[in-house]
């Protein structure tokens, strides 16, 4: 098969893909190569991208009138619906290895609610890290990830495969001079530092000790029971363009339909 052949292919597999997953739930889906990753690699366990060469990026937006609910802290609601959300993710996820399986190729669901380092607060794989290098959104100032359509507003997941697909590319960081995550950030912890791709590493955007020892605290409090915050998702103002004060159906565990 020529270059151009194979191109057209992964092009063609990839919109299957995109659509798939979108009609089965997803908000957004991207497509990243996972060839940085294994030179970098930050992954965990340290073999786990050997088989595989593309992540899929999966996003689910958050409740609009939830985020906007949450003041200088999570509240009860924004807890049971950070982890229906990330529920909703991992069935997302399930779903689409076996649809890639299906067509005779290996697939691996890094799931959103599965933290492998607790003292970092790290995934298998970054999650926000392949949504940045899928064009799904910029590393925004808080580390979170920005999208153009709901800004920090989505939670994510990641499949990995090796089935032939079209890569996206990282969207240009639109932050700018903004300061509103810093600025309310709850433990001080965001450097409001700017960047124009991404940051070398966490510190180097924020005080990353500080964000952690927020969130359990947070985590501690009645109702809340996992290690989030809210506030600086509250905040952007590409989220609250996105929200315009309009509330999206409350994602449930059940929301993912099944892939065709």
């Amino acid at each position: 098969m020529t270059t151009h052949l194979k191109n057209t292919a992964a092009v063609e597999r990839t919109e299957e893909l995109k659509m798939a997953a979108q009609e089965a739930g997803a908000d957004l889906v991207g497509i990243a190569g996972l060839e940085p990753f294994k030179r970098e690699g930050a992954v965990l366990p340290p073999d786990l991208l050997a088989p595989f060469t593309y992540a899929v990026s999966l996003a689910v937006r958050l409740d609009d009138s939830i985020i906007n609910a949450i003041e200088n802290a999570p509240t009860p609601d924004y807890a049971r619906h950070y982890r229906a959300v990330n529920a909703a993710l991992d069935g997302l996820s399930a779903g689409l290895v076996e649809w890639i399986v299906s067509r005779g190729f290996s697939a691996r669901a890094v799931p959103a609610s599965r933290i492998e380092d607790e003292a970092n607060l790290l995934a298998g794989i970054s999650h926000k890290a392949v949504a940045r290098m899928a064009g799904l959104g910029w590393q925004g100032k808080s580390l979170l990830i920005v999208s153009p359509q709901y800004g920090p507003r989505i939670r994510l997941s990641t499949v990995l495969t090796d089935l032939p697909l079209q890569p996206g590319r990282p969207v240009k960081n639109r932050c700018g001079t903004c300061d509103r995550c810093a600025q309310a950030c709850p433990a001080s912890a965001i450097r409001n530092i700017r960047t124009a791709d991404r940051y070398a590493s966490p510190d180097a955007a924020l005080r990353f000790n500080r964000c952690v020892e927020q969130t359990l605290q947070f985590k501690a409090r009645p109702g809340i029971g996992s290690s989030i915050c809210g506030v600086c998702v509250k905040v952007c103002p590409f989220g609250r363009r996105s929200a315009s004060g309009r509330g999206v159906p409350i994602v449930t565990g059940n929301r993912s339909g099944p892939f065709r």
